[in-house]
């Protein structure tokens, strides 16, 4: 009786230790205290394998920009033969006119959709934003060449610009949460806290990516923020001296140059779940690119919809030639659709 006993004991807790040793959360388990995070494991791959947010804005080598514009008409049919076009707006939109050979994909089929591609990838949207959110993600599953559209079908022809012309706007002139001041010293934080039965980083790295793609285009509306910046961990990616120039949302911080795996520039984000962290730029273009990488990581992070354009696009800081002040410096081209 005394083996028996004894013999149900170990039967007990071999499922026990067996299911402690599976469990790849990022809080170390004491019963189990040598296994490696899941974060670890995936920063570790990521890092080795070039896809530090630099890489993933710059591609190989530096040479692919995440985003490219549209083409001048001379150049067309160059610009055709050279991408696989994912065109990811609603099915009436692209019916209505989409660029020629494009292929119309729900947001939530890019991964699969880029199986089929025979070249490089050119992810289309309305206005560039949620097309260079799918290219961060395409870029960290492996299409390490996928570009996105800059300015989105906007770009392309007059007749399919409403998503700028309709939204660029100057909500925060004036407004009491819009100011001058220094920037905020940022924190140092823990890392993100993740899950995977997987102990390989690269396991991990995709299904991270999956999962981000089915929760889809994390946005946050200008106004919602502007109006409660206390809400959430504000992030200006802008330089110092257009942080300055430009002003910003209150208490914003400034985290660009340093927001890296290398050297821990990352851990200035908030990764409580409660600290929605939303980073803005001049388009939301680039800022979108930021959003997907950081949900990767396990961030719970948004980005904010039109950039500096929907803040304050008669802002006195821009350069009259700056190609991302949308109305001025860029303008919709007149090129060919297709029904």
């Amino acid at each position: 009786m005394k083996n028996l006993k004894f013999l149900l004991i170990g039967f007990l807790l071999v499922p026990a230790l067996f299911l402690t040793s599976c469990d790849r959360g990022d809080d170390l388990n004491p019963e189990n205290p040598i296994a490696t995070p899941s974060f670890t494991l995936m920063k570790d791959y990521m890092m080795a394998n070039d896809l530090d947010i630099n890489n993933i804005m710059s591609g190989p080598g530096g040479t692919v920009k995440f985003v490219t514009g549209a083409p001048a008409e001379a150049d067309l049919a160059a610009f055709l033969n050279k991408y696989y076009i994912m065109d990811i707006r609603k099915a009436a939109d692209f019916g209505n006119g989409h660029i020629e050979g494009a292929h119309n994909v729900a947001f939530g089929d890019i991964l699969t959709e880029a199986d089929k591609a025979n070249k490089q990838i050119l992810v289309v949207c309305y206005s560039g934003q949620t097309a260079c959110y799918a290219t961060s993600l395409l870029r960290l599953y492996g299409y390490s060449n996928t570009q996105a559209l800059k300015w989105g079908m906007s770009g392309w022809n007059p007749t399919t610009a409403g998503s700028w012309n309709n939204n660029i706007g100057d909500i925060a002139e004036g407004d009491p949460n819009w100011n001058y001041s220094n920037a905020p010293s940022v924190d140092v934080f823990k890392d993100p806290t993740i899950s995977s039965l997987s102990q390989d980083g690269s396991e991990i790295l995709v299904q991270r990516i999956e999962s981000v793609v089915a929760a889809g285009f994390k946005t946050a509306s200008n106004g919602d923020v502007l109006a409660s910046p206390s809400n959430y961990f504000v992030n200006n990616y802008f330089s110092v001296a257009d942080y300055d120039d430009f002003g910003h949302i209150a208490n914003a911080y400034r985290v660009k140059e340093d927001l890296l795996l290398e050297g821990n520039g990352y851990l200035s984000m908030d990764p409580d779940k409660n600290a929605k962290i939303v980073s803005y730029c001049y388009t939301g273009q680039t800022s979108a690119v930021l959003t997907a990488w950081l949900n990767v990581l396990g961030y719970d992070a948004y980005s904010l919809t039109f950039g500096m354009n929907g803040l304050y696009n008669s802002n006195n800081a821009w350069d009259k030639a700056n190609l991302n002040q949308w109305g001025v410096g860029s303008h919709p081209k007149d090129l060919p659709l297709v029904q």
